[in-house]
């Protein structure tokens, strides 16, 4: 709560011209404590900068909107297996982003990704990070992130293979 509503913080300043990416590390068996944690934030009146959510599952949702009656049709004929690979190449990060991305960014805002582990297997947070840093360079994007990094990879459930990511910092 404190750190996001640091000055430097919502500047970016102190990260050696990096982008102002952070995540935010949880045990995923916290996820309820961590959900109720995020709604206490979006709640808070007090907070002096502005928290915009996007669930990155309802993003997914959103976008399979658009053909969600082939999906049930390929469902009945094909294996999951070959509906994961179709929803694979047809939807990819800048579908992401695209769902995203709003204007104009202001000063105060930060950008709140959960849903991460809802999302795997059809989305990796480090490519979608990738995508954002080009849209989001002035405002700080905070990542839930149900796993851990050690500043150099991501790894998901504290399970998956990790993936490598360089650009982002530890809140904890």
């Amino acid at each position: 709560r404190e750190l996001i509503q640091q000055k430097d913080f919502l500047e970016g300043k102190g990260l050696s011209n990096e982008v102002n990416i952070r995540i935010f590390c949880y045990d995923p068996s916290e996820e309820m404590t961590i959900l109720h944690f995020i709604n206490q934030l979006k709640e808070d009146s007090g907070i002096k900068c502005r928290l915009i959510e996007y669930n990155l599952y309802k993003v997914f949702l959103s976008i399979c909107s658009d053909f969600m009656e082939d999906i049930v049709e390929m469902e009945e004929e094909e294996s999951s297996v070959y509906i994961l690979d179709k929803l694979h190449s047809t939807i990819d990060n800048k579908d992401f982003k695209d769902k995203i991305q709003y204007s104009p960014h202001k000063i105060g805002d930060v950008l709140l990704l959960t849903g991460v582990g809802e999302v795997f297997p059809f989305m990796r947070v480090h490519l979608l990070l990738e995508a954002l840093q080009p849209a989001f360079p002035d405002i700080p994007i905070i990542v839930m992130y149900p796993g851990s990094f050690d500043g150099r990879q991501l790894k998901l459930f504290n399970r998956l293979q990790p993936s490598d990511y360089y650009r982002a910092f530890n809140v904890i």
